[in-house]
């Protein structure tokens, strides 16, 4: 009769010579099938740790690259964050894109790429760039998942060179929360004022749009009035007018503005 106790057959497995080549296979066949079995768990156990540090990782190198950008520090003195997401967008459907890595991204290069930039037509050009880049960064700091600040990248002419800025907004996408400037050419003592703290610190709490989000922030040359208003530098006006017209090219259709349209719709809805 067959024998069909698997102790009885395990007990003449290992009652065979060492060196049956019948108990060597199953030997080493049970060692692996054991061990791939533990690994298995050990891989589905660990997963969340293993995802829960990986994430940890991602936010301290956001955090440090965000950190690590001029001036960022003087917009995020005093705001609490915990999370740091860096997203690039299509800037003309104002839609995330998901298969760039935002960490790698050069936006300067691409704007230079034919094949990832776009021609400005000449009456729509106010910053004076010329070529936009397809896609840009944006970056968004939360606080317990709450939106504390959407930072977008800036450019534009000045008088004498190009103008590279950071304009923060606050959660509710209209007021600025500040205005840094790390790259610019203009006249010491009189454009490159832009970069003084005292006139940077004129910009927050201003208002980008009216009720009816019609953009309005401009950089004045009399003493500003109401919120939609900065005042210039003395004696340089054509830098005072390069940063409005940067301010309104990319708060506009060809810049974040459909992005920031699809991004106050979507807090609307939450």
């Amino acid at each position: 009769m067959l024998d069909l106790n698997p102790l009885n057959w395990w007990r003449r497995l290992l009652a065979l010579p060492n060196d049956n080549l019948t108990k060597t296979l199953v030997i080493a066949f049970l060692v692996a099938f054991t061990a791939s079995v533990i690994v298995s768990f050990a891989a589905v156990t660990l997963r969340p740790f293993h995802i829960a540090n990986l994430e940890k990782e991602r936010q301290a190198s956001l955090s440090e690259m965000i950190a690590s950008l001029p001036g960022m520090d003087n917009i995020l003195e005093g705001i609490g964050v915990d999370v740091v997401e860096i997203y690039i967008v299509d800037l003309a459907s104002g839609e995330f894109i998901a298969n760039i890595d935002p960490a790698s991204f050069d936006q300067r290069e691409a704007a230079r790429d034919p094949n990832l930039s776009s021609p400005i037509p000449a009456e729509a050009d106010i910053a004076g760039i010329k070529q936009r880049e397809n896609y840009a960064q944006v970056f968004i700091l939360r606080k317990d998942g709450d939106v504390q600040l959407v930072v977008l990248p800036v450019r534009g002419v000045g008088y004498q060179s190009m103008l590279y800025a950071y304009l923060a907004l606050e959660a509710d996408i209209n007021t600025i929360a500040g205005l840094v400037f790390y790259e610019q050419g203009e006249t010491p003592g009189i454009g490159a004022r832009i970069e003084d703290p005292e006139w940077l610190a004129l910009w927050p709490g201003k208002q980008l749009a009216d009720e009816n989000g019609e953009i309005k922030i401009s950089v004045v040359h009399n003493k500003a009035v109401g919120p939609f208003e900065v005042d210039g530098i003395s004696g340089a006006t054509r830098t005072s007018n390069g940063v409005s017209n940067m301010l309104h090219f990319w708060l506009g259709d060809y810049g974040f503005g459909p992005f920031l349209t699809k991004l106050r719709a979507s807090k609307e809805r939450t």
